[in-house]
């Protein structure tokens, strides 16, 4: 898993970097509406449908929540947080300060995921900063899709394309579901975790995980396991997670509603 330590200098990331950007993609890539956390990245993400209204929601991983990685098979659901989150701009200038009330839905089971209700709604951030956020995708991401992973933490963009998917993904006592797999020019790095895959303009995806050492399963050595049951390891591969599913989820009042229609994401 691909997040920092605690207490790591954040001020190292302090330059605008893109890395294995094609001219194709340089151009969609930018860094509004995405956030730093004290130990990862992170981005403001809206369904389509939702009203800007809404109380705004942050999506990171599951395992860069404050409270530790849940274990495997837990859940959070609505538990109070007064995280903070630094809003950057397009160029990657950091712009504003947002804080959590709670987080609305947290987990390592399936997927990586983690989802920050604030205490501002995206109209109030978007009147005060003039900054948007990247729109949460209700469709499955399509294999050699051009993709973005965009980190506030280290304010770098690196820029890829959607080698495949991976039936299971299994990392130490976590497995996860369909996860998203990178071609080789996506080498991201502790601290990148949380970030957005944008693909088209839209979320598809949330990063967070690679294989750093050629280890078998181990924690930061994910293996993927096909439908047969066969482990392979692909040493410096790395991997998000989809999160298509989260849309219908969520209630217009961005609330968590796991018994809505059509939801999948883990429960409780």
């Amino acid at each position: 898993m691909t997040r920092r330590l605690l207490g790591a200098l954040f001020t190292a990331a302090t330059a605008t970097v893109l890395l294995g950007v094609t001219p194709a993609n340089a151009a969609a890539a930018n860094f509004a509406g995405t956030v730093a956390l004290s130990n990862c990245s992170g981005s403001v993400v809206k369904p389509a449908a939702t009203p800007d209204t809404a109380p705004a929601l942050v999506m990171s991983n599951g395992h860069c929540l404050e409270t530790g990685f849940p274990g495997p098979g837990e859940v959070i659901t609505n538990r109070a947080s007064s995280r903070t989150f630094t809003l950057l701009t397009a160029s990657g200038s950091n712009k504003a300060t947002l804080r959590a009330k709670k987080i609305v839905y947290g987990t390592m089971t399936d997927t990586d995921v983690s989802l920050y209700q604030l205490t501002t709604t995206y109209a109030q951030i978007k009147a005060s900063y003039g900054i948007s956020p990247l729109e949460l995708s209700n469709a499955h991401p399509s294999a050699g899709a051009a993709i973005d992973v965009v980190s506030g933490y280290w304010k770098r963009i690196y820029s890829c394309n959607i080698d495949g998917f991976v039936y299971r993904l299994k990392e130490g006592s976590w497995t996860w579901k369909d996860s998203i797999r990178y071609t080789s020019a996506c080498q991201t790095i502790g601290g990148t975790s949380g970030s957005p895959i944008v693909s088209g303009g839209k979320v598809v995806g949330v990063n967070n995980t690679g294989n750093e050492d050629g280890e078998r399963c181990t924690e930061n050595n994910p293996c993927e396991v096909d439908q047969a049951g066969n482990v392979t390891v692909h040493y410096k591969t790395n991997y998000g997670q989809e999160t298509y599913g989260i849309p219908a989820c969520l209630t217009a009042a961005n609330e968590i509603a796991l018994t809505q229609a059509g939801c999948t994401l883990p429960r409780p």
